[in-house]
């Protein structure tokens, strides 16, 4: 793989991708108000990077993030996305999302959601419990005993197995907690995201800690508490 495609250029979509140029990767990224309203980010990012349309980004990209809300009625590009690896950092949030009875009432989880949406696609969780300028600067070399670890999960296991060797090449362990359906384990609010700082062994005993049900609370931002129903 040469090139990630990003789509959303926030906060999240634009640490990946600095990451991911340091890495030597190709950048095609992508947000809702155009590639001219990039061309800063893309100044900034270099010459491994250009901007694009979401579709561009998911046509370009041999891996592809997605790194915008899960909306119910799709709006990410279905068939350009088809076959592909996608990982999707999205935390579901009802300060920002409104209510998803769906996933409110345990049926689903959103990374479930975003993978029936696009069906062909390998949708993998990931970089969804670290804050993103964290990504760039708390990566340790393989072996080291202050490495960091990150989850992961998926219904593909090929698609973990790529997720892992990401992780690794930005300089994090993995853990992986699949299938889609077990995404919640460290959803706002749980162990593994209320730490900071986790080795391997100790990202996998907070995933294991985990309680459902779980829902996140209406206001307070991406830090709220969440609440039992």
């Amino acid at each position: 793989m040469t090139t990630i495609g990003i789509i959303g250029a926030g906060e999240v979509g634009s640490h990946i991708a600095r990451a991911a140029i340091a890495s030597g990767y190709h950048v095609v990224i992508a947000n809702s108000r155009g590639p001219e309203t990039l061309a800063d980010l893309v100044a900034v990012l270099g010459s491994a990077a250009r901007a694009s349309t979401a579709m561009g980004a998911a046509e370009a990209g041999d891996l592809v993030v997605i790194a915008v809300p899960l909306k119910l009625v799709n709006d990410m590009p279905v068939e350009a996305l088809g076959g592909k690896v996608v990982i999707d950092t999205n935390n579901y949030m009802i300060w920002r999302d409104g209510h998803y009875d769906v996933i409110d009432r345990g049926e689903k989880t959103e990374h479930e959601l975003r993978q029936e949406q696009l069906p062909n696609a390998k949708v993998v969780k990931g970089f969804t419990h670290i804050q993103a300028p964290r990504i760039l600067t708390w990566g340790r070399p393989a072996g080291s005993g202050e490495r960091l670890a990150l989850s992961v999960s998926s219904n593909h296991p090929d698609a973990v197995e790529i997720v892992r060797r990401l992780y690794d090449q930005f300089g994090f362990d993995a853990v992986d907690h699949s299938p889609l359906s077990e995404a919640w384990r460290n959803q706002p609010g749980q162990p593994a995201w209320k730490q900071e700082r986790q080795t391997e062994a100790e990202l996998a005993a907070n995933l294991a800690r985990a309680h459902r049900p779980l829902v996140p609370c209406i206001s307070g931002g991406p830090a709220a508490s969440i609440v039992r129903r």
